[in-house]
């Protein structure tokens, strides 16, 4: 920590305080870069051992409805294989990523420097992931049966069956 900390400083000193950068983004530089951080907060992701690592880079992603939508099933997919091959390790990757997702959504949704509309969307994604960590299983059917719903349609104005 003292290390990444000292980095961190090293960095503002560098590039000037105006530009802000967090430990979780300087902690997921390092790791691509291939060292061992030992670091979390809600906008880092999760360390991870290989295979997983590989696998599940870049499954996280929710800018916008669809491709949270598209995240959630692929990682919906991702946790069945490996529940069903009695793969612990890899199903609690699966589900701490999705954890991590819910977190970094509410996040974005409580922030008042974010538009109304885009914190309303957030919030939404928020629900998908805390659903989806409740209720695996019904996930699927739950969020088609959410997208057709009349309080869906009303908040996001959604005219087809794909968001």
């Amino acid at each position: 920590m003292a290390d990444l900390r000292a980095a961190h400083d090293e960095l503002r000193r560098q590039i000037g305080p105006e530009y802000r950068t967090s430990l979780g983004y300087i902690s997921s530089i390092l790791r691509e870069a291939g060292y061992d951080v030992r670091y979390e907060d809600r906008y880092s992701d999760p360390v991870m051992p290989e295979p997983y690592a590989t696998r599940l880079k870049g499954a996280l992603e929710f800018h916008d409805l669809a491709s949270a939508e598209l995240s959630l099933l692929r990682l919906d997919a991702i946790h069945r294989e490996y529940s069903s091959a009695a793969d612990r390790v890899g199903a609690s990757m699966v589900h701490a990523l999705v954890k991590k997702g819910k977190l970094r959504a509410q996040s974005i949704a409580t922030n008042p420097r974010v538009q109304a509309r885009k914190r309303q969307e957030k919030q939404e994604i928020a629900n998908w992931f805390r659903v989806w960590l409740e209720t695996p299983d019904l996930f699927v059917e739950w969020l088609e049966l959410r997208k057709s719903s009349q309080e869906f349609h009303r908040l996001f104005g959604v005219a087809d069956e794909t968001v």
